[in-house]
């Protein structure tokens, strides 16, 4: 599997992970138009995150993480229920894909 990106064709595995992390926009909108998602203002929100972690901690949070995270700082908000409605297909998997990182090792993306 590839993904179209900036003209050029970049590899992803089987589950369509990039096999090199890729931090550009052009990533996100080439990876999200491929699994159906409409960017809007959280996509970002919720991309700007995954990737400061993983370039924090070498890998990407599992979804209990994600939630405490953003409950912390956008109170409020019902984040399990808004990451699903952005990620539906799970949050702690298809974020990271169309964050354009590799694949979250460990069962569900922990």
């Amino acid at each position: 599997m590839a993904y179209l990106i900036n003209g050029i064709e970049v590899e992803a595995d089987d589950e369509g992970f990039l096999l090199e992390p890729d931090f550009s926009e052009e990533a996100v909108r080439a990876i999200a138009q491929a699994e159906g998602i409409a960017l809007q203002d959280e996509h970002w929100l919720v991309v700007a995150y995954l990737r400061e972690r993983f370039q924090e901690d070498g890998h990407t949070p599992n979804f209990r993480a994600m939630v405490k995270d953003f409950e912390e700082a956008h109170p409020g908000i019902d984040w399990k229920a808004k990451l699903y409605e952005l990620f539906p297909n799970q949050p702690a998997r298809q974020g990271p894909r169309v964050a354009g990182l590799t694949k979250p090792f460990g069962k569900g993306g922990y």
